[in-house]
């Protein structure tokens, strides 16, 4: 079985991609580390390795939480399955 992205915590929101080409459509295998624990779901984006997933429902507003630590604000809604980065998220920091 090939895990397509890794989640530090279970409390975490997103996961990060860890294989090349990964395509809206695909049934995705993610490992939770700190729990030893397995999740799937589909992709509903393609999505860069090394970038971020929602492993869950994200509304506008919410914290994004990454590795346990609080890394910003989702600007619009997220699905499980959607890619996170500048276009959905921004910082707290300004």
């Amino acid at each position: 079985m090939t895990i397509h992205f890794v989640v530090h915590d279970e409390g975490d929101s997103v996961g990060v991609v860890v294989v090349e080409g990964l395509k809206a459509g695909t049934r995705l295998n993610g490992w939770i580390m700190d729990q030893d624990k397995m999740m799937e779901f589909d992709a509903k984006s393609d999505i860069p390795i090394g970038h971020k997933l929602a492993i869950r429902a994200i509304a506008q507003g919410d914290t994004i939480m990454k590795y346990g630590t609080d890394i910003g604000r989702a600007v619009a809604d997220i699905g499980a399955g959607e890619h996170l980065h500048v276009h959905n998220v921004k910082t707290k920091r300004w």
